[in-house]
């Protein structure tokens, strides 16, 4: 890929060297990060950290537990009082440590397959705990219950492992329960019993009330036989074990499939390979210093340090690892296929929130797992017959607007991840813009350039006429990319739909009846809108800024436009201001920039990263969304955008750190210098770039 910034924000930036050759000795600060792990603090979002919206709440939702990066297994707890990813951390009562989440999501789904340690007798189901007991790191997560038991969880993709410490002085003799007849939604399952082990499967979905279905496969081996073990209350879906009264340390070895119990041994055994718990538990920090150490940044304060290893880390959970270690995994179609030997398919796509920033860091640091990624959105579609927009496990939901997927696959193509068959991609995504399960309007779309109000089964007309001006701009350039000059046009001509939607007597993208009339309108209005209002929908057209800011008038006016849009930074969807806990708003600050203001794009973004995000459980304001909000805070402390998907174009704003060095597999390594990029006051006027190598990163 190439490594463009846009052209306007050059003129404005802090003094700045960008190189994609090796940075020198004297490039990196004495103080670079070597250990980003002990920066992050998984805590953070699972305390509201702004007012509830309606989009999901005002929390993060994320969950503190133990995985991996683009892990299977999220071995987390989860507290009586329910939030999306599991765990309120207002509330002292944990009901049990289930294998797999969501990290952010504004709805529910998973929270399969619960474990609970207990002493034998104890009928509660749930026990109280203090924070001041609790620690949570990369890979790894530890509580002790204020009866004593302590939990030690540990991660690797498929699987974890789990130490259990039980208290001498209860006289009572350790015990555990399982339940796969529970998860966040209605669930079903069964639990076989063994001498010492567990097994079985579980039933769930429903993500957003959708009709989403899944199977989950697992086997549990412990290093102690039971003592005793039944199912409770007749339940088949359950188990209800306990061990000798010597034994006052248990631990268990959990594998998951989504194909079948011998495939979740296998994952086990295979990424396990009988190490002991502290030697999993070392593996897991040392991988996740690996992925998170492949942004180095030197300087900054240590609370900058936390919130940005924290987005980082909350930015690499998504998507999840869907085949086991045998290439093998359910499809769309309910048949099970393999991967291609050495590649892994992945699941769990909120396409809608992580096409716009998150995708693209994955491909930046990732290329080969983001080119599998890219690979497996082909996948979903030719199973499935059609992209859907956000999908879990192997089953579509339906859920949000636009068609991000395609949108997922040109995005990590532009940045370098190539390794997929992006011309079955584009053919699929071809085909799929005049399916109505994709493209709910399309024919609209397509002979109107709109999708009109009242539109059949389309959430939100405006919305999703800009969405889909977006992912069409995104194909063109991957067909361009791939010599596909008929399919450019055809794209390239589409993307430009957006403008049917501009009226030029109020200045607004506004929606607009099948007649070509314009209904009564108000800037604040959600009709029509998804998510949020017109004034904030307004600025979304990352594909054609200087064609929206010559309809609205010129530089000069779209800055003032901007600067009482961004007098509120999070305003919610009801307000004409900037609603930034939420996706729709995401790129606005940057389009300074394409208005000749790099410096009140850079104003902007250092507010919104001192304001809305914090290294604290209240940290972030709005549902991370698979790591969607988390993946903005990075870009934004970079001090670069991808504004444009379906590019490698970056629009600048300012590091928030003098240093930072970008190491990418397979690539040159990228350095950012800003020498005055933590002092109060900066010299504007200047900007160094030293050319690296055209041909990618």
């Amino acid at each position: 890929m190439r490594f463009p910034f846009h052209r306007a924000a050059l003129a404005g930036a802090a003094v700045l060297v960008v190189s994609t050759t090796a940075p020198t000795a004297r490039a990196v600060a004495d103080d670079t990060v070597t250990d980003p792990a002990r920066y992050v603090n998984p805590f953070v979002g699972t305390a509201p950290g702004g007012t509830d919206f309606g989009h999901g709440g005002g929390a993060g939702n994320t969950f503190p537990g133990a995985t991996a990066p683009l892990g299977r297994v999220q071995w987390s707890p989860d507290t009586v009082t329910y939030q999306h990813g599991g765990y309120a951390y207002g509330d002292n009562r944990i009901r049990g440590f289930s294998l797999t989440h969501l990290s952010g999501a504004g709805c529910k789904d998973y929270g399969n397959v619960p474990f609970m340690p207990l002493l034998d007798g104890d009928t509660t189901g749930q026990a109280t705990f203090s924070h001041s007991h609790e620690q949570a790191s990369p890979g790894n997560y530890r509580v002790t219950f204020d009866n004593g038991i302590r939990t030690e969880l540990a991660a690797t993709q498929r699987s974890g492992v789990a130490r259990f410490t039980y208290p001498a002085t209860a006289g009572r003799p350790a015990a555990l329960s399982v339940d796969a007849g529970k998860a966040f939604n209605a669930a079903t399952g069964t639990v076989a019993i063994g001498a010492n082990t567990l097994s079985g499967f579980t039933d769930s979905g429903g993500f957003c009330k959708s009709h989403n279905r899944y199977r989950l496969h697992f086997h549990a081996e412990f290093d102690h036989p039971f003592a005793h073990a039944v199912h409770p209350d007749g339940r088949p879906g359950a188990a209800l074990v306990s061990f000798g009264p010597e034994v006052r340390t248990v631990t268990v070895r959990v594998g998951v499939s989504f194909v079948d119990v011998e495939g979740a041994l296998r994952n086990v055994t295979a990424e396990q390979r009988g190490l002991a718990y502290d030697d999993v538990r070392r593996a897991a920090r040392a991988r996740w210093n690996d992925w998170l150490g492949r942004i180095a940044v030197g300087g900054g304060t240590e609370v900058q340090r936390r919130v940005f290893y924290t987005a980082l880390y909350h930015a690499l959970l998504h998507p999840s690892a869907f085949s086991d270690t045998d290439g093998r995994y359910p499809g769309m179609d309910g048949t099970v296929h393999r991967t291609r030997a050495g590649h892994v398919q992945y699941a769990d796509f909120s396409g809608w929130d992580v096409y716009r920033s998150q995708v693209q860091l994955l491909a930046l640091l990732a290329p080969g797992e983001a080119s599998d990624i890219a690979q497996s959105v082909l996948d979903q579609g030719l199973q499935a017959g059609y992209f859907d927009r956000w999908t879990v496990a192997n089953g579509g939901t339906g859920v949000m607007v636009g068609d991000p997927l395609p949108v997922i696959a040109s995005a990590v193509h532009a940045f370098g991840a190539t390794d997929f068959d992006a011309r079955g991609l584009l053919r699929a995504a071809m085909a799929g813009r005049e399916d109505e399960r994709q493209r709910p309007g399309h024919r609209q779309y397509d002979t109107l350039g709109y999708v009109p109000t009242g539109a059949k089964g389309v959430w939100g007309t405006a919305a999703t006429t800009l969405e889909y001006a977006v992912c069409d701009h995104a194909l063109a350039q991957l067909a361009q990319s791939l010599g596909d000059t008929a399919s450019y046009r055809t794209l390239l001509k589409a993307s430009g739909n957006w403008r049917n939607l501009f009226n030029p007597a109020t200045g607004y993208l506004q929606p607009r009846a099948a007649d070509g009339s314009w209904p009564a309108f108000d800037p604040a209005q959600t009709t029509d809108y998804v998510e949020g209002n017109a004034a904030q929908y307004t600025w979304m057209v990352p594909h054609d800024l200087p064609g929206l800011f010559r309809l609205m008038g010129g530089n000069a006016a779209v800055t003032g436009r901007l600067d009482t849009f961004f007098t509120r930074l999070n305003a919610g969807g009801i307000e004409p201001y900037a609603y930034l806990g939420n996706e729709p708003s995401f790129d606005t600050p940057w389009a300074y920039d394409y208005a000749g203001r790099p410096d009140r794009a850079r104003e902007t973004v250092r507010r919104a990263l001192a304001t809305l995000f914090a290294d604290r459980p209240d940290g972030l304001v709005g549902n991370d969304d698979l790591g969607a909000m988390s993946s903005w805070a990075v870009w934004a402390a970079l001090g670069m955008y991808p504004q444009t998907p379906g590019t490698g174009q970056l629009a600048l704003a300012e590091p928030l750190f003098p240093t930072i060095t970008l190491h990418r597999p397979g690539g040159p390594r990228i350095a950012i210098t800003a020498r005055e990029a933590s002092a109060t006051s900066l010299d504007l006027s200047t900007l160094t770039r030293t050319a690296g190598p055209r041909k990618g990163l």
